[in-house]
């Protein structure tokens, strides 16, 4: 039987309370997600960007002149991280055969390379593998922070990173969702090893 909501329960499902706070805004893939809010967040960064998906190719692709713009930002003290997975592992392998697509999990890896190749010794920039140990919570889970902004992809089974879902996270409060992801990352980045 229907009844009319009470103002208390719109307000509740209205206002965002909670960890929910730090819900900034939710796609349903991660290529509905605007080149434009990844730019303004890369240019808003003052102190980190750490770019932890499994490939991080598309980023090339999708922002122009990023290899300049990450090389900028570092010079200006910004700490500039790439976590990757390993080209040559196992996980990398089965997600190959997983995804089935012409454009291979290795590839999107190398075209990063690639491009962090053309950022030469820049101080501030680092990029590692991730730990063989760890490669099956990496490719399960690209956290791109910048600062205390974040956008979060989980990967679905068997479709690629643009074809799954994303969150975009900003920190409001100690171990809300930020903090979890951001931990997430810290935890695979001390365990990963140079490139």
């Amino acid at each position: 039987m229907w009844r009319p909501r009470s103002l208390s329960d719109v307000v509740r499902n209205s206002v965002k309370t909670g960890s929910d706070r730090e819900i900034v805004r939710s796609y349903p893939y991660r290529s509905a997600c605007p080149s434009s809010v990844w730019g303004e967040l890369t240019e808003g960064a003052s102190q980190d960007i750490t770019l932890a998906g499994f490939t991080n190719y598309f980023l090339w692709l999708d922002q122009p002149a990023y290899v300049d713009t990450l090389r900028r930002k570092a010079e200006g003290g910004c700490r500039v991280r790439f976590l990757l997975g390993d080209p040559e592992g196992e996980v990398t392998r089965q997600r190959e055969a997983v995804e089935d697509v012409a454009l291979t999990v290795s590839t999107r890896i190398r075209i990063t390379l690639e491009h962090l190749a053309k950022l030469g010794e820049s101080p501030g920039v680092e990029a590692r593998f991730s730990a063989a140990s760890d490669a099956t919570n990496h490719v399960s889970l690209s956290v791109f922070r910048f600062d205390r902004d974040a956008l979060v992809t989980p990967h679905l089974a068997r479709v690629v990173g643009h074809d799954s879902p994303m969150l975009h996270l900003r920190r409001q409060a100690e171990r809300g969702l930020f903090d979890r992801f951001a931990d997430h990352v810290e935890e695979l980045w001390e365990r990963g090893r140079e490139v």
